[in-house]
């Protein structure tokens, strides 16, 4: 049996099934684990977005623990989630880019992030 191609994973109905169910599962986390973030104040652009980074990520983790995902997986989907808010930072830092924009472009990054880490072990998302 030969691995399945990246052309075959995207267009594979269930891979992309599972990748809105992932984004759904996010904004879950987020709407169940955000409300936590008021008792921590300020804390900057940096922290906040990998707070909101954290509840995401918990309630996405939670349904790959669910339908089974291996460790790694999960794992490595967290990191896609938190990266896509890290590499703006250095934006941020020297001005060229505000609070807003690192908070828009990091969930609009995250994104194609998490394709690419469901591309990466497509075997897996595609359950074969």
């Amino acid at each position: 049996m030969t691995a399945p191609t990246v052309r075959g994973a995207l267009t594979d109905r269930g891979f992309v099934v599972h990748y809105l169910q992932m984004l759904a599962a996010m904004g879950v986390g987020m709407l169940v684990l955000g409300p936590l973030s008021m008792f921590v104040g300020d804390v900057g652009v940096e922290a906040h977005s990998l707070l909101m980074a954290t509840w995401m990520t918990a309630g996405m983790a939670a349904w790959m623990v669910w339908r089974r995902h291996s460790w790694p997986a999960i794992a490595e989907m967290g990191s896609a989630m938190y990266l896509s808010f890290v590499v703006l930072f250095p934006g941020y830092w020297l001005g060229a880019l505000s609070g807003h924009d690192v908070m828009v472009a990091g969930h609009v990054l995250m994104l194609p992030a998490m394709a690419l880490a469901m591309l990466h072990r497509r075997e897996e998302y595609l359950h074969r």
